[in-house]
């Protein structure tokens, strides 16, 4: 029996109006859509009139779903695998699906439309001629600063997706890592209440703890610079600096941050001098 095709199919991220006519079309030919949340699969489906058996198909029953959609292709039937919004694949499971296709022959195809990550860095004018997407940071607090470290000297914009409940700790972690940049949080694309914010991550954190963020958001992230310490003159030493701090009642560790920050220093590098001296 001839396997059957795996669509990858690009839903809206927000107005039910940007989904092209290739995926509607595939949508009412396939014979299964693996949803990401089946319950929001069939706002979309009943939206336009499609009626499909849907397979739930999330990070957390992946692999046992995964074994029966490919069971299901195997048998010659054509599915068509969605996530809740934007392309399957990007910061989903959908990309482990694509594999295990892959490795039983099963022929698999992309039915493209829209994508958070880019239409966000479209709308932040930061620059788009070479960036890196980075999906969602690590959710424990050491697994991410190790992320940030990796990324302190990135050149090209960086783009991340985050929950609102952690906008402020993720902000204060930009801020602490990479110092004080350019950020754009960008808010409900494509939704009513849309929002672009751009500003430094040091107003832009102040602004957050002011006014509670909401919805789905992507923050799109100016490039590594370089260190511009060699552009200003400093009147006392880094060693000095930090002293000076900690003599004003700022703990040590604090004192390291904020005259690493202010400097456009590594904090690693202002920490070294400090255990050197």
């Amino acid at each position: 029996m001839e396997a059957g095709k795996l669509y990858i199919c690009a839903t809206p991220i927000g107005n039910m109006e940007d989904i092209t006519l290739r995926v509607l079309r595939t949508l009412k030919e396939v014979d299964y859509i693996a949803a990401e949340d089946t319950r929001y699969t069939l706002k979309l489906l009943n939206h336009y009139g499609i009626s499909k058996p849907l397979v739930s198909y999330h990070q957390h029953n992946q692999q046992k779903r995964g074994e029966y959609i490919i069971e299901l292709l195997e048998q010659g039937y054509n599915i068509a695998v969605v996530s809740d919004s934007g392309m399957p694949g990007i910061s989903d499971p959908g990309a482990q699906l694509v594999v295990l296709a892959r490795d039983k022959g099963i022929p698999v195809t992309v039915v493209p439309g829209p994508t958070a990550c880019v239409s966000a860095l479209v709308l932040s004018g930061m620059d788009t001629d070479r960036f890196v997407f980075e999906g969602f940071l690590p959710k424990s607090k050491k697994a991410r600063n190790r992320r940030l470290e990796q990324l302190k000297e990135e050149e090209r914009t960086i783009v991340l997706y985050e929950a609102p409940h952690r906008l402020i700790s993720t902000l204060e972690a930009l801020l602490e890592n990479l110092g004080d940049r350019k950020i754009a949080v960008v808010r409900e694309l494509t939704k009513i209440y849309e929002e672009v914010l751009v500003m430094n991550l040091e107003e832009m954190l102040l602004y957050f703890r002011e006014h509670p963020p909401k919805g789905e958001i992507v923050l799109v992230i100016e490039g590594f610079q370089g260190y511009d310490s060699e552009s200003k003159v400093w009147d006392v030493s880094i060693e000095e600096q930090v002293r000076q701090y900690i003599d004003s009642g700022l703990a040590k560790k604090e004192a390291i941050k904020r005259v690493a920050r202010e400097r456009g220093l590594p904090k690693n590098q202002v920490y070294k001098l400090m255990i050197e001296d």
